[in-house]
């Protein structure tokens, strides 16, 4: 009779998550339940035919019926559900290998119960549990038909295989069904720690990896067919004083208004991003230096409007940057420092206000 390992049991992580573990037990505790139900079918079908003792049944029984709750209980009582159920495959193992020389060998229910024992080690790639797994149940094996004498009766009547088929359809197939929904819900969860990646925590705007690759696009298509682009660097006027008058909660709902500002003042085409700290930058393809002008006036229009409960006094401006891309450009960072130089130059000239890369000076949204 058999069970399945769909994780690694018995490597415990150093962030040890028990309640992720005991749904792992719960997962288990079904495919065991059917496992064995229909690996007790097999072994069932082959005793009715050797005429053994009633104290085979009582064990059948048990193995087969109670063992999975039991099995289950002692995972969720244990302080490490994992290892528990790593144990209790060990178990399991040498209890079918017991099984197999009770039924002399018979060739079919023999052979599908070793390899449902250990299909499920194989499909979590645990090599280590498979090696040991399989010697507990050879040893199980060895052990148990030498006390019995050694009896061996290969043959595999019809009324045996027609008991087999059950568990040799039903449950390869649960195993892959769950193995599927595993494997869709690891994709799911790359998908998303690949967007965490992309994205920045606190603005939910896309973050410094995220719109550097996207500058780095444009720059490139800029490259091969002349099309226009810009990029805008925005910074928060004198933030840090923001920080120490009125908290860092205050602060950060400035910087969460200023990205619901830049998302609802861009284009759908366009990246807008928090680049780091206070500072934001927005990707606009096909846009000219005209444009990001547009986009700088309605930004400061908007945030000149914006209230924070937390600080209803609060006036927030931003200087801004911007520069077209340049064929002359050799990446990224050269087409962030013009937008940058020119972001400073909005500064020295008395913040809240726009400036062009070239521009010989500021020029008001």
């Amino acid at each position: 009779m058999s069970t399945v390992d769909l994780q690694a049991l018995p490597a415990r992580e150093p962030a040890y998550d028990r309640a992720r573990a005991l749904r792992h037990v719960r997962r288990i505790h079904r495919i065991r339940t059917l496992g064995l139900a229909l690996g007790g079918l097999c072994v069932a079908s082959v005793l009715s035919l050797r005429g053994v003792s009633a104290w085979w049944w009582v064990a059948l029984a048990l193995h087969a019926l109670i063992w999975p709750h039991v099995a289950t209980a002692i995972s969720r009582r244990s302080a490490d559900p994992r290892r528990a159920e790593a144990r209790n495959l060990m178990l399991e193992s040498a209890l079918g290998g017991m099984w197999v020389a009770v039924m002399q060998f018979n060739l079919l229910p023999s052979v599908l119960l070793v390899t449902m024992l250990s299909v499920d080690k194989v499909g979590a790639r645990n090599l280590s549990l498979l090696a040991r797994s399989t010697a507990l149940l050879a040893a199980g094996c060895a052990l148990t038909s030498a006390a019995l004498g050694f009896p061996v009766r290969i043959e595999t009547p019809m009324s045996v295989i027609v008991a087999c088929l059950p568990f040799l359809v039903a449950y390869p197939l649960t195993i892959s069904s769950v193995m599927i929904r595993l494997a869709r819900k690891v994709t799911r969860q790359n998908r998303r720690l690949e967007e965490l990646g992309r994205t920045d925590g606190l603005t939910g705007l896309g973050n410094r990896r995220l719109c550097l690759a996207v500058a780095q696009a444009e720059l490139a298509r800029h490259a091969r067919s002349g099309r226009p682009a810009v990029l805008i660097v925005l910074d928060v006027d004198r933030f840090k004083d923001i920080n120490d008058r009125y908290g860092h909660p205050v602060g950060d709902d400035v910087l969460c208004g200023i990205a619901t500002v830049l998302r609802e003042c861009t284009r759908a085409i366009d990246t807008p991003a928090r680049y780091g700290g206070d500072e934001f930058l927005i990707v606009m393809p096909e846009a000219d230096l005209a444009g990001a002008e547009e986009v700088a006036r309605r930004v400061r229009k908007r945030l000149a409007a914006l209230a924070f409960p937390g600080a209803p006094d609060l006036a927030c401006t931003v200087s801004i940057g911007a520069a077209e891309a340049d064929p002359g450009m050799q990446n990224v960072d050269a087409w962030v420092r013009a937008a940058d130089s020119a972001l400073y130059r909005a500064k020295a000239a008395g913040r809240d206000g726009f400036v062009a890369a070239g521009a010989a000076e500021g020029v008001a949204a």
